[in-house]
């Protein structure tokens, strides 16, 4: 059997005409059950709302399409915001179900930092050589943390811009190839989000979450689960700790991976899975049709 991962990202790469193609029947779900309307336009885009749900709207119609034809993944893998597209996938949540989440979601974290706070990358350098700098930048009042572990040579921050931009600037100084701000406007995957993370726990403990159907890799600790509390403590969790991507891409290499497919937007972990594991063959749906993807894996299937 071919082994499959879906990739689904999180934030970052959203731009105006994302929704352009999405089944409107998925833009009127997603009012009809957190009274939001998708605008995908630029301006929205500054809201974490309409980031989100924006993405998950993708996400989903690309997933729906796919069922369609029959595709199942042996492994899927969400980046940030991309485990709940990831778990409806794997089985364990239902499209509504992952709307209302993600709703909460949002709007928990523009409540708790709605400005002054984002996160940035770095790439270059390792975790270990970042750790002193922005040990010498943070403050109780400009807080900064490091956060996800993308590779072994890109990392993220989390915290107050000011501090970010301080962390930056050392890291250009110290030999850093690139470092920047993300287009994401709040401080994810660090302890600054420990109230969110208790918000959705106390959402999810309303929502039914299924075993999932296939290899679930979760964020918190890069580890795969195979049980449903496993999903949920990722849900509920994930954005109070590092994404910890390097680990998952490791783990989907240990258990076989042959190709792995991202769905919208961007293809930013294309490039990284290029790049790190050459023999997996990729399929990026932010630049590949549907129909594109089907062609491929069905002619995959056949020689693999």
């Amino acid at each position: 059997m071919m082994q499959t991962l879906w990739v689904f990202p999180g934030q970052g790469s959203q731009q105006a005409g994302l929704l352009a193609t999405v089944n409107p029947a998925i833009l009127a779900r997603v009012t009809a059950l957190t009274g939001v309307t998708l605008s995908d336009t630029t301006v929205g885009y500054q809201d974490p709302v309409q980031i989100q749900l924006s993405i998950l709207s993708r996400q989903l119609d690309q997933l729906a399409q796919c069922q369609q034809l029959g595709w199942q993944p042996q492994a899927v893998a969400g980046h940030s915001l991309g485990v709940f597209a990831a778990a409806v996938a794997a089985g364990s949540l239902t499209v509504d179900t992952a709307i209302q989440l993600v709703a909460t979601r949002a709007q928990a974290m523009r409540s708790a930092y709605p400005t002054g706070y984002g996160m940035g990358v770095v790439v270059g350098l390792t975790r270990t050589e970042l750790a002193p700098l922005v040990a010498s930048v943070h403050t109780e009042a400009t807080p900064v943390y490091l956060s996800n572990q993308n590779t072994p040579l890109q990392t993220t921050l989390s915290g107050a811009l000011p501090a970010i931009q301080q962390v930056l600037t050392l890291a250009l100084a110290q030999g850093a190839q690139h470092a920047k701000l993300l287009h994401v406007p709040s401080p994810s995957h660090s302890p600054l989000m420990a109230a969110v993370a208790q918000q959705l726990t106390a959402r999810l403990a309303d929502c039914d979450v299924q075993r999932p159907r296939c290899s679930y890799l979760a964020n918190w600790n890069g580890r795969r689960t195979l049980t449903a509390d496993g999903v949920r403590y990722d849900l509920e969790n994930n954005l109070r700790y590092p994404v910890y991507w390097a680990t998952m891409m490791a783990v989907a290499e240990e258990l076989g991976t042959q190709v792995a497919m991202e769905f919208a937007p961007g293809t930013v972990f294309t490039k990284l899975s290029q790049a790190q594991q050459p023999n997996v063959r990729t399929i990026a749906l932010a630049q590949q049709s549907i129909d594109d993807a089907d062609f491929l894996l069905t002619k995959w299937k056949e020689v693999l």
